[in-house]
């Protein structure tokens, strides 16, 4: 790359049809318009989540407009600055907000953001490391915390599903450092969710079967819910009285098969986990705890490193759920 241009992977839309490829963008187009309380940001890592699969392909829930960047994680290097609060050679961590979505996101070597969207890389993370968490660390962290502020580790195990994705292999692993005992629902590598941490694996299956009892035996204190769907209502269905469950997404299905007798004769409580637009004093709050005490002993192995070359491969990859922890993607490179 010189000066006058960077690599990004685009997504485009002919006749209905969306195609990826990697191409050269002007950084004098980029910065066409001048800043306004906005940031030239240098990435150096983003990460591949759920959603980015969804926006590359072209699913407007997630994009409307195209062409498009996607990417909703970034760290990298204030490169310029209109905003009092950073300076250039600032190492800022976006994540969430539009990044990604309809403004153009971590998939390239320069993004552009609203100087709002962007936190100081907490002391006790490098660059590599704030995207190995990423916005699947935020989202893990904003669970953990709300079980933790309800539940102590003598309440009980606290199971996670989807606990081979990004999202529920952090909680695992967060979960089992604070001192809970965690059981992991997934269809995937059991020795891998022990390695995490977890004291017990359950099958996908088990937990993916219509049962039309309204309540199942009492066996989880908490739970953080990552796939919605039967599994979500059977987890709930699970809780013991005054149980506390966390809901983040919908890889299974958005629907929720329940009626309302685990809340009006167990007590539990159900919380919606919004990691996009979480208020900044929250945001920043729980990403000093995943720098500092709540950062998994395992954080290292929980991730492979890709480029951009490589996405092509891996965004197959996480559509059809064969990836196992983070997938970081080096702009470097």
């Amino acid at each position: 790359m010189n000066q006058q241009h960077y690599t990004a992977l685009v997504v485009e839309e002919n006749n209905g049809q969306f195609e990826r490829s990697l191409q050269q963008r002007s950084l004098t187009e980029l910065l066409a318009e001048p800043l306004t309380d906005e940031l030239l940001i240098r990435v150096s890592y983003s990460s591949l989540n759920y959603k980015d699969a969804l926006s590359s392909t072209g699913n407007k829930g997630v994009t409307r407009h195209y062409p498009h960047v996607p990417g909703i994680d970034a760290v990298g290097v204030v490169e310029q600055s209109s905003n009092g609060n950073f300076s250039a050679g600032d190492t800022v961590i976006v994540t969430g907000f539009d990044l990604g979505m309809d403004t153009d996101g971590g998939f390239a070597q320069y993004i552009r953001v609203p100087a709002a969207w962007a936190l100081p890389l907490p002391a006790g993370l490098d660059q590599k490391q704030a995207m190995i968490l990423g916005t699947a660390g935020l989202t893990a962290g904003l669970c953990v915390n709300h079980i933790c502020n309800q539940l102590k580790p003598q309440s009980g195990p606290i199971v996670v599903s989807g606990a081979s994705g990004g999202v529920g292999s952090l909680a695992v692993a967060m979960l089992a450092k604070l001192g809970y005992s965690v059981v992991a629902i997934s269809g995937k590598d059991a020795d891998f969710l022990h390695q995490l941490g977890a004291q017990d694996v359950i099958s996908r299956e088990e937990f993916n079967e219509n049962n039309s009892r309204p309540l199942l035996k009492a066996r989880f204190a908490g739970a953080v819910d990552t796939v919605g769907g039967t599994i979500l209502a059977n987890i709930i269905k699970s809780l013991k009285p005054w149980g506390v469950a966390t809901l983040c997404g919908n890889a299974a299905s958005p629907d929720l098969p329940l009626t309302v007798f685990p809340f009006i004769l167990r007590g539990i409580t159900v919380t919606g986990i919004d990691s996009q637009d979480c208020p900044l004093e929250e945001r920043t709050q729980v990403w000093n705890k995943l720098a500092n005490e709540w950062r998994p002993e395992q954080l290292l192995a929980l991730y492979k490193e890709i480029t951009l070359e490589q996405l092509e491969q891996n965004i197959q990859g996480i559509l059809q759920g064969q990836l196992t922890g983070r997938t970081l993607i080096n702009l470097n490179r």
